[in-house]
């Protein structure tokens, strides 16, 4: 057995046994009915801005929690609203009022709280607009588009002292808090190197050709921030993921909660010291843009943490996962929620009082307490920056000979997970019967990181792609404006 087969037997070994352990006593969980204590004048006045996905969860969560009336549901596609104003009114009684345009909630003095589930490039934009009409807020990961105007959301929230939440919903997991605490305490010793994976199959969306806009959406509202006026991919809901003028690739998606747990856990703060990007959109053409297959690699002085996305047909990263994230200490193991020793025994599962991320919020709300966020807007934007960043190296790369990347990968800079990571990327695209020599991966520059700054060290073409031109008036303020 090879030593990257022995690595990727290893891992998933522990998945097998954190599966299945057995934990003696539920863990306790504090409900979004029973977190939020009310009296018969403390209402929230609610609005939820996207009415597809996240927008239908936000709308089951918020309507159960006591004192919280959701009084709005906002989208640009008609029928998405009414469908969504229907699902709240079944579930709350009242139905709440559609509008196509996010800023008639601003102007409402009425409304205390605002939820952002709209697609990735409306996310800063709408949290900022709320917080500078008066309302707090919670924000779908990611939390931007792009770096800078994710710092420019944190920046608003501190100016305006708005409570601004994260929806980066592990946080508010009880067993992840009791693996924070653990790590935190130096329990595991030093720790050299993180992984996370997100393994799931994303199919093409379909050559490019003209994106036919459905007559019950309002376009130029949905486009908003965005500058691409003419979509070329089929399907304009969803699929605006995988373009870079609206979506952040598999990255943002979902990865984002994986690097977002183990920047936590780890206790890492910044965007880290250095960022490569090794992947590419292959075996199929289409009208997407963004990576199916993907590599990141960031250093944290000792600490190596790799990012990676598989995209095309593969086995679950671990039965029956297919995402996850591993962190290796000289004195122990921790993954998906467990303590195992070096060797890879099963030591315990971790335990703690968990929260309704929701009701997390609300709570927050009404104390006026920053700290009593789970995830605070600042959290939110450090972890979707690490995103960001890879995504740069990405878009500045070139492609590159399987054999090349090796040599780049083999550098004594590198931890040898990394190189192993790439040589099972590479066996993965094989078994897809990608060819590598007519369709080569993508190398992206390895790019230093001044942190402090959020900036690159001598890199003027990534920091060019650390914002983005916006159509007014949907723009997101300056610093000088803020």
């Amino acid at each position: 057995m090879s030593h990257l087969n022995r690595r990727d037997f290893f891992e998933q070994s522990l998945f097998a046994a954190a599966a299945a352990a057995v934990t003696v006593g539920a863990d306790e969980w504090v409900s979004a009915a029973d977190a939020v204590a009310t009296g018969p004048n403390d209402t929230i006045r609610h609005a939820i801005i996207g009415c597809r996905i996240r927008g239908r969860a936000h709308a089951q969560e918020f309507t159960k929690i006591p004192g919280v009336d959701v009084n709005y549901v906002c989208d640009p596609d008609q029928e998405l609203a009414n469908e969504l104003a229907e699902q709240v009114e079944k579930l709350q009684g009242r139905r709440p009022k559609v509008v196509r345009d996010m800023r008639e909630i601003f102007d409402d003095p009425a409304i205390d709280t605002v939820s952002v589930a709209a697609p990735n490039h409306w996310h800063a934009l709408a949290a900022i607009w709320a917080m500078q009409a008066g309302k707090d807020v919670f924000v779908e990961k990611p939390v931007s588009h792009n770096l800078v105007e994710g710092r420019r959301t944190v920046q608003v929230a501190r100016k305006t002292q708005r409570i601004c939440q994260a929806g980066t919903q592990n946080r508010s997991s009880g067993p992840l808090t009791g693996a924070a605490e653990f790590i935190r305490a130096g329990n595991l010793g030093e720790i050299s190197l993180a992984r996370t994976v997100i393994y799931g199959r994303r199919g093409s969306i379909g050559a490019a050709g003209k994106c036919e806009i459905p007559a019950h959406v309002d376009f130029n509202l949905w486009l908003g921030p965005g500058t691409v006026e003419q979509p070329t991919r089929p399907q304009l809901h969803y699929d605006w993921h995988w373009v870079w003028d609206t979506g952040n690739g598999e990255l943002g998606n979902n990865n984002i909660h994986m690097i977002d747990i183990t920047r936590w856990l780890l206790g890492l703060e910044g965007l880290g010291d250095s960022v490569i990007s090794v992947g590419g959109r292959l075996g199929y053409e289409d009208a997407g843009e963004t990576p199916n297959t993907q590599m990141v690699v960031h250093r944290f002085g000792p600490t190596t943490v790799i990012q990676e996305v598989r995209g095309l047909k593969t086995e679950p990263f671990a039965k029956p996962a297919k995402s996850g994230y591993v962190i290796y200490g000289s004195q122990g193991i921790v993954a998906d929620g467990s303590l195992f020793t070096p060797e890879g025994e099963l030591v315990r599962k971790f335990t703690g009082v968990g929260e309704n991320h929701f009701a997390n919020f609300i709570k927050a709300v009404r104390s006026r307490q920053r700290e009593d966020l789970r995830a605070d807007i600042l959290e939110g934007h450090v972890s979707t920056g690490l995103c960001h960043v890879g995504n740069i190296s990405h878009r500045l790369g070139q492609p590159q000979p399987v054999e090349e990347i090796a040599k780049v990968l083999d550098a004594p800079s590198f931890d040898p997970a990394v190189r192993e990571t790439f040589d099972g990327m590479v066996d993965h695209l094989r078994e897809n019967e990608v060819d590598l020599r007519r369709t080569p991966l993508t190398l992206g520059p390895s790019l230093a990181i001044d942190s402090d700054a959020e900036k690159f060290v001598a890199a003027p073409a990534a920091d060019a792609l650390l914002g983005r031109e916006y159509r007014r008036p949907f723009v997101v303020p300056s610093e000088q404006e803020i």
